[in-house]
């Protein structure tokens, strides 16, 4: 088996897939995007990459530009050497991990993606800029990868809704490969951030996916009703602190009247011991 080698330019990106491509022409390449801290959900995305693609690139990098002012960006957990050892684990070959510098000559000044109005909703609200510094960053390791396709997780259901729009509006030749939400065996779903969560904390977000789950069981008596469901749920836990509960048509990520009937995404979001989290649901209305 081909050893995993670290990558830190993109030029070496570059030229390392034009090689796989020209040594087997038609190798099918994904790409992985991560901002490290790996977790079992990041290797469910790997594991699916290794099904649809001939050569899978897992990017590590924390993204300066889709953090705002007060936020994690220098406690965000980086934890490289465990990362590649999962990695490696796996089979992955090549993993792109890049300086700053590399990514942003300028400094992070120069030419950005505009997320438009979906971005300035919801998470977009609560962190303005972050989905202009994710997509921007996401369009890099695009171009930089010649992937043919990339792999994402649903439980950041904006950031996909938005990467799928990127991809359509400027005609990028990358197909999007979606993978539902990994959950502990609680409910609890999985993210890098878990690790700020002391017990009782993490006992308390619970009630997230437990919100979620009160809004699905009721979503057959309507919109309003499902949602006052689950709010009915979260008002039980006092620890946490609820940013908004909404049902959003998935094709166009506006919230659904009244009236609506179908299939909807339920997003939540909530501060729990200091830590924002994100969660979603399908559900038919």
């Amino acid at each position: 088996m081909t050893a995993l080698t670290v990558l830190e330019t993109v030029d070496r990106l570059r030229q390392t897939v034009r090689d796989a491509r020209r040594r087997e022409p038609g190798t099918r390449v994904a790409l992985v995007p991560t901002m490290g801290a790996l977790h079992r959900g990041h290797l469910c995305l790997v594991e699916h990459a290794q099904r649809v693609a001939d050569l899978v690139v897992v990017s590590i990098f924390v993204n300066p530009l889709q953090f705002g002012p007060g936020e994690d960006l220098e406690r965000y957990p980086r934890t490289m050497a465990a990362d590649l050892d999962a990695l490696e684990a796996l089979g992955v070959r090549v993993v792109f991990a890049p300086s700053p510098q590399e990514m942003y000559p300028a400094g992070g000044g120069g030419t950005r993606v505009t997320a438009g109005p979906v971005a300035s909703l919801y998470e977009g609200a609560a962190r303005p800029g972050h989905f202009d510094g994710m997509l921007t960053v996401v369009n890099k390791l695009f171009n930089a990868s010649e992937c043919d396709m990339a792999v994402f997780g649903q439980k950041d259901a904006q950031q996909v809704y938005l990467v799928q729009q990127m991809i359509r509006d400027l005609n990028l030749p990358v197909r999007l490969e979606v993978v539902p939400t990994a959950r502990e065996n609680d409910g609890l779903a999985l993210s890098s951030r878990n690790r700020y969560l002391a017990a009782d904390a993490r006992r308390a977000a619970l009630v997230l996916s437990q919100t979620l789950g009160a809004v699905a069981s009721a979503s057959r008596h309507g919109a309003a009703e499902a949602l006052a469901a689950g709010r009915a749920v979260m008002d039980q836990e006092p620890e946490v602190r609820l940013d908004y509960l909404v049902l959003v048509d998935p094709s166009t990520f506006q919230p659904v009247g009244g009236e609506f009937r179908g299939s909807a995404t339920a997003l939540i979001a909530a501060t729990v011991g200091g830590t924002r989290r994100i969660d979603n649901a399908p559900v038919t209305i």
